[in-house]
């Protein structure tokens, strides 16, 4: 099964380049993502955080 796979990954060109894009697009992605973490606002993380453990919300518990 590999051998196939092998056989026509070496017949595309430009095939060695998709590996280094992959690569670039998950580096840039979490840097992103850690830029988002250590940029947010404390008291919504806080909020969100404290949600589930609030009584006093009017949520829809009588289903």
């Amino acid at each position: 099964m590999m051998k196939i796979v092998a056989q026509t990954l070496e017949q595309i060109a430009g095939v060695e380049i998709f590996p280094i894009i992959s690569l670039l697009i998950f580096f840039v992605f979490f840097l992103i993502v850690g830029y988002m973490v250590f940029t947010a606002d404390k008291n919504y993380i806080e909020e969100m955080k404290n949600m589930p453990l609030d009584k006093d919300e009017d949520f829809h518990d009588d289903l």
